[in-house]
């Protein structure tokens, strides 16, 4: 007992200075869904709360797609952002930290390799066979592969039952996938701006879309550009469709209208000149590429094309082993999870007898609403978690 009362101790002191410490998971070896071996496994991950006796008031958050464990609270006093669901996650909050252990933990191959605060083993990480970054030779990785090195850490923690496994997009996915994967072990799942049961022809494209400034830039190099030039111009760009592809016009129209960029010279007689979203689209991109690895976007959107519950074809199968309940919550004008994924997913899961609620945010931010309209849902959030 003395390492548990040790995490118990270090979580009330994290909560009584309101700050999340980053912790780190690490296995010696990890097989993939593949049936590949990747060794010497590090993830980072963070908690908040304390898990009760009989270890069944833990609540497993999943990041989005460019997301990191970071889910609430702050790591220093300084920081002058919160983690992404700071809303509802913290004591009194819809997730009450007071009440619930709430864990969030990095995906493999995060996007954010060069974020100091967070953990993650991928393609940029050194291959213990080689010396050398894995680059492309790192295994396919999954959903289902991050799900089940969440298990690894539930279990490590001592964790016997998710009273709720919630999560925003890519974190959506991982939430159904746990609610199929261990079924005896998922009450309920809350899925936010989610992807439904399998990831759609269309959405397939789009990652393609989203990978391609990378695969075309001449400094990918197939991966290998480990120690030199990287392909930033590429990673720059996809990271700007991604950016606007999680907006919507409603958004753009009212942030910026048709106003030209700061400074920007005559719109008819240089060509170099831009309207202010280009700019704003430009700044979001490139303020990112110093965090984040190409190789690791295109495995993080390989894994999110992979994504479908049963894995072959067998959508059905899966959702019957499903026993939990499941709150949906998708985002009226998002434009990349569509909100018929939601609906559609909510039919399939009925019909297969299952409980569903289902909750839409309004607003016209588009995907980002799942982020920052999530307070929206606050209210039936509170409701679904006390059932």
């Amino acid at each position: 007992m003395g390492g548990i009362e040790t995490m118990f101790d270090a979580a009330r002191r994290q909560d009584e200075a309101g700050l999340v410490e980053k912790k780190v998971l690490t296995m010696p070896s990890f097989t993939t869904l593949g049936g590949q071996i990747i060794r010497d496994v590090r993830i980072g991950y963070e908690t908040y709360g304390k898990l009760n006796a009989r270890g069944d008031n833990a609540i497993l958050i999943a990041h989005y797609f460019s997301g990191t464990s970071h889910a609430a609270g702050r790591y220093a006093h300084a920081d002058t952002e919160p983690g992404y669901w700071d809303a509802i996650i913290g004591p009194g909050k819809a997730i009450d930290t007071e009440r619930y252990f709430v864990v969030s933990a990095d995906t493999l191959a995060n996007l954010n390799t060069s974020d100091p605060n967070v953990v993650t083993i991928g393609p940029a990480s050194l291959n213990p066979e080689t010396g050398k970054p894995y680059g492309m030779s790192f295994p396919i990785v999954t959903i289902r592969d991050f799900v089940n090195v969440q298990k690894a850490l539930v279990d490590a923690l001592g964790i016997r039952k998710l009273h709720a496994v919630a999560g925003p997009s890519m974190g959506s996915m991982q939430a159904i996938e746990w609610a199929t994967a261990f079924p005896d072990m998922v009450e309920r799942v809350v899925a936010v701006i989610p992807a439904g049961l399998e990831a759609d022809p269309y959405l397939v494209g789009t990652l393609n879309v989203w990978t391609a400034p990378i695969l075309l830039d001449p400094d990918w190099n197939n991966g290998d550009y480990y120690g030199r030039h990287g392909p930033y111009k590429g990673l720059a760009m996809a990271l700007k469709t991604i950016v606007l592809n999680g907006r919507h016009p409603g958004w753009a129209n009212a942030a910026f209208g048709r106003k030209p960029a700061t400074g920007a010279g005559d719109l008819l007689r240089e060509f170099s000149s831009r309207y202010a979203i280009e700019e704003v689209l430009d700044q979001a991109a490139t303020s990112k590429v110093c965090w984040m690895d190409a190789n690791s976007l295109l495995y993080t959107a390989k894994a999110c094309q992979h994504y479908s519950l049963g894995h072959q074809g067998k959508v059905l199968d899966a959702v019957r082993r499903i026993q939990a309940s499941i709150l949906l919550i998708p985002a009226a004008s998002d434009l990349l999870m569509l909100p018929h994924y939601a609906s559609k997913a909510a039919a399939s899961l009925r019909a297969c007898g299952k409980s569903v609620e289902y909750f839409e945010l309004e607003g016209d931010g588009g995907h980002f609403d799942g982020l920052l309209a999530i307070g929206q849902a606050d209210g039936i959030l509170r409701k679904f978690l006390s059932h």
